[in-house]
């Protein structure tokens, strides 16, 4: 599923066909959604956008009025294009601007959303209990480490709590912890500060490239234009259960944890 690399480059993708542009039409193909479309969602209409954020793995279009808040879900896909496109399967929902462009969401799971909120959108119930950005300011190199004292779940399964942080997926879960040499299995409060360190560093560094490289695109993931994301090209273990290790040769080994595949080197990952 997209993850939150996929979504910012889907935000910057997005952002500048449609920051202060006029909302002309709501198109509504299905309204059966992760969550029903907001009812109301028409009042968006002759609003302009003012801003278009991402908080985790939402997209925020800000308007005087309201913010509309999208999620991709597993594998939702979003594309800027003329109004006129013809409609393919799976096309649930356009937000036509004055410009004669299209934002145009595509779910064939239809785990996604589209929901018009009219307050404060940082006290809204899929907001307010978040856990900081992981390229904000507010990711310090302290913060994991305080917040994993006396937590008895593995690491991995920790960092992809989203009340701890945001937006460090599977995907890049596998990756941050390979380079700094923890096993996903260790419990989040037996590891050092020191490691915690390095994790931090390389959690911000792993989700910053993925932007840079257009995300990682393994099966759903497009970006706004329809370009792949390229990031899956440079992926060390996520995806290569039983293939050697780039550093040691070692057989990479793969294992579930919370339901979800986890891949790791056995002798670069012992601590």
């Amino acid at each position: 599923m997209p993850e939150l690399p996929e979504v910012e480059v889907c935000r910057q993708g997005v952002e500048p066909h449609v920051l202060n542009q006029n909302v002309s039409e709501v198109i509504v193909r299905n309204a059966k959604m992760r969550w029903p479309i907001t009812p109301t969602i028409s009042e968006i209409c002759d609003e302009k956008v003012l801003s278009v954020k991402r908080r985790a793995k939402y997209l925020l279009l800000e308007t005087s009025k309201g913010t509309l808040m999208l999620h991709l879900g597993m594998s939702g896909t979003i594309r800027v294009i003329d109004k006129n496109t013809p409609v393919i399967k799976h096309d649930h929902f356009d937000l036509v601007f004055a410009n004669g462009l299209a934002l145009r969401l595509n779910d064939p799971r239809r785990f996604g959303s589209v929901l018009w909120i009219t307050e404060d959108i940082n006290e809204h119930p899929l907001i307010k209990k978040l856990g900081p950005e992981p390229l904000s300011s507010d990711f310090t190199d302290d913060y994991l480490y305080e917040m994993s004292r006396s937590k008895t779940s593995p690491i991995k399964t920790f960092l992809m709590n989203n009340h701890v942080v945001v937006g460090v997926g599977n995907i890049y879960a596998n990756e941050s912890l390979f380079k700094a040499g923890i096993d996903p299995k260790k419990l989040a409060g037996k590891i050092s500060k020191k490691r915690y360190f390095e994790l931090t560093k390389h959690i911000k560094q792993t989700l910053a490239h993925a932007i840079e490289q257009g995300g990682t695109t393994l099966k759903d993931f497009t970006q706004a234009d329809g370009k792949p994301g390229y990031f899956a090209q440079e992926l060390l273990v996520y995806g290569r259960g039983g293939k050697p290790c780039f550093i040691c040769k070692e057989a990479l080994k793969e294992i579930k944890q919370a339901g979800r595949a986890t891949v790791f080197c056995p002798k670069c990952q012992k601590n």
